[in-house]
């Protein structure tokens, strides 16, 4: 394999983990993919990615995923917002509020509070301009919510809004040695574990040979 093609989408840092990569796997260059969130999935599935970074749910028929952790979510509106004026922000206090979610929503809402904004907003982008042009307000994962913040919005912290759960994923078929290398780079293994048939093995110690002993000489009587 020339290369390991990695998946990545937006939000997701792996930087520490590629650092890691070229530290350990020096004979197999790791290239990043930029891929929509949407579209992961169908990439893995069409061969045109090794692994990919990307956020559950993903169906699990025929793909294999450990999730990573979860990242809290956050409200993006103006910086006049009466949001702004306290700590963090609850879902009830969305009763008053549009609340606009894109085509490209990665946090999958069973029931959006407040009132939901009727036009099509095909993706994250579009809707943030509909925040800054103060028509509406948006709750995003935190990362993302910075990738797209621009001037004259912030953000607040909603603790019970749900998550966005990043994980590695690869197909069941294709995982290797190197697949599993970055299995344990992610989760934190040492280059000396056990796991994974590319880690390093320390070095045998030489053996050590019997040294000739010098002759000893004879007293005479």
């Amino acid at each position: 394999m020339s290369t390991f093609r990695l998946g990545l989408v937006p939000g997701v840092n792996p930087d520490r983990w590629l650092r890691v990569w070229g530290e350990r796997v020096t004979d197999v260059p790791l290239l990043v993919v930029p891929v929509a969130a949407a579209q992961a999935e169908a990439a893995l599935r069409a061969g045109e990615l090794e692994a990919a970074l990307l956020r559950l749910p993903v169906d699990r028929d025929g793909l294999d995923a450990i999730p990573l952790y979860t990242e809290a979510s956050v409200v993006v509106v103006r910086k006049d917002h009466l949001f702004t004026a306290a700590d963090e922000v609850a879902l009830e206090d969305f009763a008053d509020e549009t609340l606009v979610v894109p085509g490209d929503d990665v946090l999958g809402w069973a029931d959006p509070p407040g009132e939901r904004f009727a036009g099509p907003v095909p993706t994250t982008s579009d809707a943030v301009d509909l925040v800054a042009a103060g028509h509406a307000v948006l709750v995003l994962p935190h990362s993302l919510a910075r990738l797209h913040l621009r001037k004259g919005l912030t953000t607040q912290p909603v603790p019970d809004a749900p998550g966005s759960t990043v994980a590695l994923a690869w197909p069941t078929d294709a995982y290797d040695e190197l697949t599993e290398e970055l299995i344990g780079i992610v989760r934190g293994r040492t280059a000396n574990s056990s796991r994974g048939s590319r880690a390093q093995q320390p070095a045998r110690a030489p053996e050590r040979r019997p040294q000739p002993q010098p002759a000893r000489k004879r007293r005479r009587r």
